[in-house]
């Protein structure tokens, strides 16, 4: 319990965006300590076997304590050439071997300054007008990578080894999720869809004007190609990019998805529900139909996976992966339902996608827990709209 204690206040008061107020009462049980300071923007915090500390900063450079008493951290790696640092883009996944140090590798999933195939930087860590990050959106992509330590210096040796590179992404959220080792060793990945947060999109955005260097349909979503105009019913990009693993006649992508891979190779495992697709992204999806599946873990003592996906409308999901090498793909049903019910956005554009799934029994799988951001979660107390 008291371990439980510590780690919560830890990762409260270094990954909490928030200033806290002194004089604020802190539940029983609760003590407020400084661990670490002098930090950007962290966003994830890992302990290797050996009691050494990793921290992940948004910017893209990765910090070693080597216990928590240290106060001066080793900067293990800095990727901020490859990592676009903008709105919620950034380096946002860190896991290390459970076996670290005898198994010397770190992973990490951020967001790469290039489309997919391209090289960074693109855009650095901002998005110009034109294309407007809300408006054409500036198009990126992600790695899933694996990086070699010296487990003497506590500094990155060798080259970065990007396993996977997919996730075409033209907005500035929905983006590199998180990563967690299963019990059986297996790497598990989160990423969103990409899509925007401002309207609701089935691909209908870029090629505003003229000069701008976004076109329409910048990741070549179908039925179309790039510079083509998507539109109701067959339209299958924006947030419909999480229900692509459905549809045939074009390669799957990894968006709105929890895959699970071997940490060796970023492949697909056996015991994975579609091992035996001729798609090799399709085998390495456990899960799909998510929005922003930002923050997820393992149940100790299980393989499931309980996931924060963050909503789009007005309601707030956790999500969870019974068992993610069964024989099913579990679908969270994003974005044609959101909570337990019908999304009505999407409901009503009458997409094929949505129609196709509202169509078929039993096809998605409702949140373990949902709540709008109106709820009183506590007494007294109200989520902020």
């Amino acid at each position: 319990m008291l371990g439980a204690v510590v780690l919560a206040t830890v990762l409260l008061f270094l990954l909490s965006p928030l200033k806290v107020d002194a004089a604020a009462t802190l539940p029983p049980g609760f003590q407020e300590s400084v661990v670490f300071s002098g930090l950007i923007a962290p966003t994830n915090v890992e302990f290797s076997k050996d009691g050494r500390v990793f921290v992940a900063e948004k910017r893209g450079v990765i910090k070693v304590f080597d216990n928590l008493s240290d106060t001066t951290p080793t900067t293990f790696a800095d990727l901020r050439t490859q990592v676009q640092n903008y709105s919620d883009r950034g380096l946002l996944g860190l896991a290390v071997d459970p076996e670290f140090p005898t198994n010397p590798y770190v992973y990490v999933s951020y967001t790469h300054d290039a489309p997919i195939g391209g090289t960074a930087p693109r855009w650095g860590d901002t998005c110009p007008n034109p294309p407007g990050g809300t408006t054409d959106g500036c198009v990126v992509s992600s790695h899933l990578s694996r990086l070699q330590a010296d487990v003497t210096t506590n500094t990155m040796t060798g080259p970065e080894q990007v396993l996977i590179e997919d996730w075409c992404q033209q907005y500035p959220s929905h983006s590199a999720g998180d990563l967690a080792f299963g019990p059986d060793g297996a790497l598990y990945v989160s990423h969103g869809e990409g899509a925007s947060f401002t309207f609701w999109d089935y691909g209908q955005g870029g090629g505003s004007t003229a000069d701008s260097p976004t076109p329409k349909n910048p990741c070549g979503d179908p039925p179309t190609g790039v510079d083509t105009t998507l539109s109701p019913p067959t339209s299958e990009g924006g947030s419909l990019r999480s229900q692509d693993l459905r549809t045939g006649g074009d390669p799957v992508t990894l968006d709105g998805a929890i895959l699970r891979v071997n940490p060796a190779t970023g492949d697909a495992l056996p015991g994975n529900p579609l091992i035996s697709n001729a798609d090799p992204n399709a085998r390495r999806i456990v899960a799909y139909g998510e929005r922003n599946p930002f923050r997820f873990t393992i149940r100790p003592g299980t393989n499931e996976v309980w996931v924060g996906n963050v909503g789009g409308g007005s309601t707030e999901e956790i999500d969870r992966v019974s068992n993610p090498t069964g024989s099913i793909v579990q679908n969270g049903g994003w974005p044609c339902y959101e909570g337990a019910g019908r999304l009505s956005q999407f409901d009503s554009l009458n997409v094929d996608i949505c129609e196709n799934l509202y169509a078929e029994a039993n096809a998605v799988t409702a949140p373990y827990y949902s709540y709008t951001r109106s709820q009183e979660l506590v007494a007294g107390e109200t989520t902020a709209g």
